[in-house]
């Protein structure tokens, strides 16, 4: 049987300052890895540099990192899968464990945590720590997680992970999703504390606070109707009732005491009010019966790609 592969990958745009040392550092912690670094058009020569460094270079002309991570996905077949950025931020030191914790203990999905470390110190960008701590509240609510950091770019993940997880996201909110995914999926998750340092100077990072903040939360909305219906729609259908029994008691009670109707329009709006509470629950008890489906059709793929795998594994 032959031994287990690596893969590390690195998304790359416009890093020709930093890329070179990254490629080295995790071709030093990782010798039995391939360094694969992606080129999202850049414009400085950072593919060149990439494969003078090493790496096996690809190019993905599609702009945005959520195109660049399909493309890694569905390319790249290794056992263990290292996902980090090419801007020197991320200690290649802290690799090897995440592999060891994939191949060892059979994660799914080893977050590298800069939140427990460095990170609220180094990192110098106004509204990024605070906007890190309400996503990672945010998903471990809704989601039921306890992971320790939702947007670091610093991850391992198993094959299994990597072929079964369905990009849908063109930008950074790519790890909020990859998260979101796996929480829902009840995969393994663990996470390790890394030690994260800023942009050296003269690098610029290409997240955007408030564009990029903002397609976070988007993409947590939508995940939320997607994955829990029933809870998202209850949500809107407890709004609904509540402002509809507010409206309607009211014309109630003087209904019953004078026998009158005085306020026609405010009956129909409470009654359309509370029509719209009943056709919610009703939206979120068939989405979330369609939700268990997929659920129960996603286990048995990765069981049959499980199965598969270990076949073509024991035959080699």
């Amino acid at each position: 049987m032959k031994s287990a592969t690596v893969a590390v990958l690195l998304p790359c745009y416009n890093e020709a300052q930093t890329i070179a040392k990254v490629v080295r550092d995790f071709r030093a912690e990782l010798p039995e890895a391939t360094v694969y670094v992606y080129d999202n058009n850049s414009t400085d020569g950072s593919a060149e540099v990439a494969a003078d460094a090493g790496a096996v270079v690809r190019v993905e002309p599609m702009q945005g990192k959520g195109y660049v991570m399909r493309s890694m996905f569905r390319d790249i077949e290794a056992d263990c899968y290292v996902l980090a950025d090419a801007d020197d931020t991320y200690p290649a030191e802290s690799a090897p464990a995440m592999v060891r914790d994939v191949l060892d203990n059979r994660i799914d999905m080893v977050v590298g945590d800069r939140l427990s470390s460095t990170y609220f110190t180094e990192n110098k960008r106004r509204f990024h720590s605070g906007g890190n701590v309400l996503v990672r509240k945010l998903v471990n609510s809704f989601f039921g997680g306890e992971v320790a950091d939702i947007m670091t770019g610093y991850r391992a993940f198993s094959y299994s992970f990597v072929k079964s997880f369905p990009v849908l996201s063109t930008g950074f909110e790519i790890e909020t999703e990859m998260t979101i995914f796996a929480l829902e999926n009840h995969l393994r998750v663990s996470s390790q504390p890394v030690g994260y340092r800023d942009r050296p100077a003269g690098s610029e990072s290409k997240l955007s606070t408030v564009r990029d903040g903002l397609r976070v939360l988007k993409t947590i909305t939508k995940l939320f109707k997607d994955y829990r219906p029933m809870m998202f729609f209850s949500l809107f259908a407890l709004l609904c009732a509540a402002v509809g029994l507010a409206l309607g008691v009211p014309v109630g009670i003087e209904y019953f005491q004078t026998g009158q109707v005085p306020r026609f329009p405010t009956l129909i709006a409470a009654f359309f009010l509370l029509l719209a509470a009943m056709q919610l629950l009703v939206a979120g008890l068939i989405l979330d019966t369609q939700a268990r489906a997929r659920r129960q059709s996603f286990e048995l793929a990765v069981n049959q790609m499980s199965s598969l795998r270990a076949h073509v594994l024991d035959s080699a």
